[in-house]
């Protein structure tokens, strides 16, 4: 592949991670937001739901952010390998390593946020 179409796969990697995070995102702080309106006091069914949507969301867009960031590593290391680089290209492969925060880093804190939001569900009444 050539270095243009390269630089083209890290971008839509990279477009992919930050779509992946804005539904889990919004669902976090739609949680929270609900809760002064009475989601604490629901039915337990209805917490039940939520922490459901929830975990759902949350799984999926980790296993979209874990692909993408894979990819994006990937692409770096086709882009270490050209003989010649653009500064861009340079700069791609420098940031490679950092995309383990969003395999590893970004989930675990999603893990820690539901823990604490499945807390608040099922221990408030």
């Amino acid at each position: 592949m050539s270095e243009f179409e390269l630089l083209g796969l890290w971008q839509k990697a990279r477009l992919h991670i930050v779509l992946s995070q804005m539904a889990p995102t919004f669902l976090l702080i739609a949680t929270v937001a609900l809760f002064p309106l009475g989601l604490g006091q629901a039915p337990i069914v209805v917490r039940l739901a939520a922490l459901g949507i929830l975990l759902a969301s949350g799984i999926l867009g980790a296993l979209v952010q874990f692909g993408a960031a894979a990819e994006a590593q990937a692409v770096a290391a086709d882009l270490a390998a050209l003989k010649t680089r653009s500064a861009t290209s340079n700069r791609a492969v420098s940031l490679a390593p950092w995309f383990n925060v969003v395999k590893f880093v970004t989930p675990a804190v999603f893990g820690v946020i539901f823990l604490l939001l499945m807390a608040a569900l099922l221990l408030t009444r």
